[in-house]
């Protein structure tokens, strides 16, 4: 046997005609044997296929990311993703009586070249009846497609279904040149189930929103109401307070009434009596000392029942209150003047009294210790603070005022100068600071800064 017969020849491969190895299979790019004479329209056809699934999409997602701004702008921006995707001459969009109830406008039509008819009367018959269809849900509980000829439109239902339930669907006609295949089909399907998901989100977020805005309307009502209520318990709080005040200072006017001036007034009769039995003329000076001293105590024990029994000052302010301080209470050698400054503003209850009581201490003090014969009580409005001051042209010296103050502090309660005491603690209750100067009028000046915002603290 020869060679040539024991070992046949190889078959010599063909030439490479790209210079690359052998020719690429173009099966594996493009799916389509270049044998069949169809291969480039049918790579066109799903070429522009796949281009126009693709936009089409597109066009859902944009659609559909409307559901943030309302029903209505979702509705019609779903109606312009189908009228777009199918070139369609007319397409509806409507929504079955008693579905989705939140969801608003009920129906869409998009007439050539995108415009919306709002008025079914210029409309065509078919696409008024179909509207009608979509409305009562008749007819497109399933997706159905017809063409009639080439001069006819294709006409394409696709029902909207959310839980088994038909909600609403579309319907278009497509011109003549326009065919509605599989691809079309399956956009639409994909359109229709998307749109009821978010129809139905759109309802859920609207719905939250509402009930979010009833919240918190009705927290702002419990906050108003709780507030009502607060004010409604310190009212109540301050009345049976001022209740339990104006009790305690009627028991202690009738007390006053009944023992200490009652004492008084026969220390005052025995001094007379006195005064007929002795000759001795220093006696007599002394005796009517004794018989002056007893009648001004009287004097001041008739204004202090006077003043505790006293129930209109408790509705006036502070104003009325010392202008009616300076003519009642005092004796009749000592000349009251009271002056306003700024503009009143409303205080607290518990403010008003203290400082009422202040003013009356310091004129108290005046007529008793004082020797003078003229006071002025001066309370001034300013921003931040109200300023009350009682000036006089007494002999009385700020220095020994306030060292008598920081002494009967240090002793701590007794009998003795608790007035001074009083209105130091009356002043720091309120924030304020009680000061002694010397008056401009030639005596002391007691004077009271109360803060209207942060409370101050220094007392000097």
């Amino acid at each position: 046997m020869t060679a040539a017969a024991r070992f046949p020849s190889r078959r010599t491969p063909a030439p490479s005609t790209n210079g690359f190895g052998s020719r690429p299979d173009l099966d594996q790019l493009t799916g389509l044997r270049t044998g069949k004479p169809s291969f480039y329209p049918e790579y066109r056809v799903n070429a522009e296929r796949l281009k126009r699934v693709i936009l089409a999409l597109d066009r859902i997602s944009a659609a559909l990311v409307r559901t943030m701004e309302g029903s209505e702008a979702l509705v019609r921006a779903v109606a312009d993703a189908a009228a777009d995707h199918l070139s369609a001459d007319w397409v509806i969009l409507g929504l079955v009586d008693g579905e989705l109830p939140d969801a608003t406008p009920r129906h869409v039509v998009l007439g050539p070249d995108g415009v919306e008819w709002a008025d079914l009367r210029l409309v065509p018959d078919k696409v008024r009846r179909h509207v009608a269809l979509l409305r009562s849900g008749d007819g497109i509980a399933h997706e159905s497609a017809a063409h009639r000829g080439n001069d006819e439109r294709s006409h394409l239902h696709v029902p909207i279904r959310l839980n088994g339930r038909t909600v609403g669907g579309f319907a278009a006609w497509t011109p003549p040149d326009r065919d509605i295949d599989d691809t079309d089909h399956s956009v639409l399907r994909i359109l229709a189930g998307q749109t009821a998901s978010a129809l139905q989100n759109c309802a859920l977020l609207e719905r939250s929103e509402a009930l979010h805005a009833r919240t918190a309307a009705q927290a702002e009502d419990l906050r108003t109401r709780n507030d009502e209520l607060m004010a409604t318990q310190q009212a109540l709080g301050a009345a049976r307070q001022r209740e339990v005040l104006d009790n305690e200072r009627h028991r202690i006017a009738r007390e006053l009434h009944d023992s200490v001036t009652q004492y008084a007034l026969s220390a005052g009769m025995h001094i007379e009596l006195c005064r007929s039995e002795i000759a001795d003329l220093n006696l007599l000076q002394h005796l009517d000392t004794a018989k002056d001293l007893t009648r001004r105590a009287v004097e001041q024990l008739r204004s202090a029942i006077y003043a505790l029994n006293d129930d209109d000052h408790g509705d006036k302010d502070l104003p009325s209150m010392l202008r009616q301080l300076s003519t009642v209470h005092m004796p009749d050698e000592l000349r009251v003047e009271v002056t306003i400054g700024g503009t009143p503003v409303p205080l607290q209850h518990e403010h008003e009294q203290s400082l009422f009581r202040i003013a009356g201490e310091a004129l108290f003090n005046t007529a008793m210790h004082a020797s003078a014969s003229r006071a002025v009580v001066r309370l001034a409005y300013q921003a931040d603070r109200i300023r009350l001051s009682v000036s006089d042209d007494g002999g009385a010296s700020p220095d020994q005022i306030r060292r008598t103050l920081r002494a009967a502090s240090v002793r701590g309660p007794s009998g003795e100068h608790r007035g001074l005491v009083n209105m130091d603690a009356r002043a720091r209750e309120m924030g304020g600071a009680l000061r002694f100067r010397r008056s401009r009028i030639g005596g002391l000046q007691v004077q009271v800064d109360v803060p209207l915002g942060t409370p101050v603290k220094e007392i000097s």
